[in-house]
């Protein structure tokens, strides 16, 4: 069995280290501030499996997060719940009702036993009886599905509980400043030698094998995404088109308040991740193009923002080609992008490498 070093205290490298472990090897994982404190605490708070991933005919990345999804719910099911959701549709919809019908039904067949309720088909008024807040003007129906909904931070670090339960050393504000390809993990001016090196720093992935000299045929795609707290209660979550986009965000009852996201705006890794003013306007005007109360910033009880990680080749920097990479350079293996809810398959998939 061999040391290994995990860098990354985010949830994809919490797990790749949990997994490790459970393998057998010695791991230490670095963090350079708290665990769970950047991108992995700043998420919509779903595990899902992805309905839009449909569109795009990713049917296999669907079915392995709606098996995931499930699983956190079973395992920590203080910190994770199934979470009812409202499609409602409107005549200025891009997405048909049968489209979406469709859809629904794919969803649902790919979760098979680990599926949270089976949708159903409502009508305005039915709609309109879950979620009073909603506008009725031009409203033609819609549907409800299951998802879930978590605590992010707090399964987070129940996952790096057990963790360091399987044996893992966690060093939490140990920064690490480079790495060699031949294992050194250089920390504050002091190094150490690993058998391996798992550089799972998400949106740092890519910066930190430049600091190294360490070449990369992957490129990432920093994309923030901001999201609103509004300090009143909504009686039901909501998945909605943005007015003249195709994209659509979230309205969801979270602890009692109401969470609003997300944005998608490019972002460098040097620039504050924080939710901006023209983002703060974006959402309280999607609210507001679908829900009577008169929203305004003076309801905003807190706001966040993380940064994703979209992969993209060296070769073809304008698109995202997958939804993750691994990519190994002697002793240090990359892991780059991943989602929360399928975390543990990727760590998994990071952890076969070490053997």
């Amino acid at each position: 069995m061999k040391r290994v070093a995990v860098i990354g205290g985010g949830i994809n490298g919490v797990m790749t280290a949990w997994e490790l472990s459970k393998k057998g090897h010695t791991v230490q994982l670095f963090e350079k501030g708290t665990l769970m404190s950047a991108t992995s605490s700043a998420s919509t708070k779903l595990l899902h499996g992805g309905l839009r991933y449909l569109e795009h005919g990713q049917f296999s990345l669907v079915r392995e997060a709606l098996a995931e999804r499930a699983w956190w719910i079973e395992q920590a099911p203080h910190l994770a719940r199934p979470l009812p959701i409202l499609l409602p549709i409107y005549r200025k919809s891009s997405r048909s009702p049968l489209k979406m019908k469709i859809g629904l039904t794919i969803y649902d067949g790919l979760a098979g036993k680990a599926c949270l309720g089976r949708h159903q088909k409502l009508m305005p008024s039915e709609l309109l009886a879950l979620l009073p807040e909603l506008k009725p003007e031009g409203l033609v129906g819609g549907y409800r599905f299951f998802d879930g909904q978590m605590d992010d931070r707090a399964l987070g670090l129940w996952a790096a509980e057990q963790a360091s339960k399987a044996g893992v050393t966690i060093r939490e504000n140990a920064a690490v400043d480079r790495v060699t390809s031949s294992g050194q993990v250089i920390a504050g001016g002091d190094w150490e030698r690993y058998d391996l090196v798992y550089n799972v720093t998400g949106p740092w992935a890519e910066q930190l094998l430049i600091q190294s000299g360490i070449e990369s045929s992957v490129r990432l795609r920093l994309v923030k995404g901001s999201h609103l707290v509004f300090d009143f209660p909504i009686a039901h979550g909501a998945i909605l088109e943005v007015p003249g986009q195709r994209r659509v965000a979230f309205i969801l009852p979270y602890q009692g308040h109401t969470l609003v996201g997300t944005t998608e705006v490019a972002q460098r890794l040097n620039e504050p991740v924080e939710c901006s003013a023209e983002e703060t306007s974006y959402l309280i005007g999607f609210c507001r193009s679908y829900l009577h109360r008169n929203i305004g910033e003076a309801n905003i009880k807190t706001h966040f923002a993380g940064l994703r990680p979209l992969v993209q080749s060296a070769r073809d920097a304008g698109s995202n080609s997958r939804e993750s990479a691994f990519e190994q350079t002697d002793r240090v293996i990359t892991v780059f992008g991943g989602k929360w809810t399928a975390s543990r398959v990727l760590a998994s998939r990071a952890a076969a490498m070490s053997m």
